[in-house]
């Protein structure tokens, strides 16, 4: 008996459950990396995250971060494995290219424009005043970015995601121990403690 449905029908991206938005499409990909990289003065982490998260609700904050958790382990810089990452996610190979083309497009135009305008004039005292200003600003968003990334696991009172998180932080930022190890070590120990807990939440 002959079906209904149409042969060869291509089915639709996949809508994430969680939030229930449509998938962007690979132009709304494009410019939505393009506003965050030229927004993103100091680092496009937390524009990203704003972007994502909370402007256009294509993720949830858990979401968010177990991508970018994932990012890590990956070879290259993590925003942009975060950008082609997310951009395949909605729209496979071109999504990934739409995302990296418009975080990575603009602000390298505008840093060449940039580069010939330092070279000319770098050696102005004014100039040298706001290039610390804006690095200041820039540790001020990072520290930001990583205080909402925190708060999914203070919601959940995640206790021992925060330990674990503290720990590396101490291991890599006070002992100065590689990161390759720590993470050697963590990412077992955080696989372990998420299996006994989500055991013990079973029983």
């Amino acid at each position: 008996m002959p079906s209904d449905s149409p042969p060869g029908a291509v089915s639709a991206p996949t809508i994430p459950a969680s939030t229930g938005k449509p998938p962007p499409s690979a132009i709304a990909l494009f410019f939505a990396f393009a506003k965050m990289s030229l927004a993103g003065f100091g680092g496009v982490l937390a524009f990203a995250r704003r972007a994502i998260v909370e402007e256009h609700r294509w993720m949830t904050a858990d979401e968010f971060n177990e991508t970018f958790a994932l990012c890590h382990f990956l070879p290259g810089p993590n925003i942009v494995n975060l950008t082609v990452v997310f951009g395949s996610r909605f729209r496979g190979i071109a999504g990934g290219i739409a995302a990296f083309a418009g975080l990575v497009g603009p602000p390298m135009l505008l840093m060449t424009v940039l580069a010939a305008l330092y070279s000319r004039y770098g050696d102005i005292d004014a100039l040298r005043r706001i290039l610390a200003g804006v690095s200041c600003g820039a540790v001020g968003l990072l520290i930001s970015a990583v205080f909402k990334m925190m708060l999914p696991l203070i919601k959940r009172r995640d206790a021992a995601a925060l330990v674990v998180m503290v720990l590396v932080f101490i291991a890599i930022g006070f002992a100065r121990l590689p990161l390759q190890a720590v993470l050697l070590v963590a990412v077992p120990v955080s696989i372990a403690i998420t299996l006994v807990i989500r055991r013990r939440a079973a029983t």
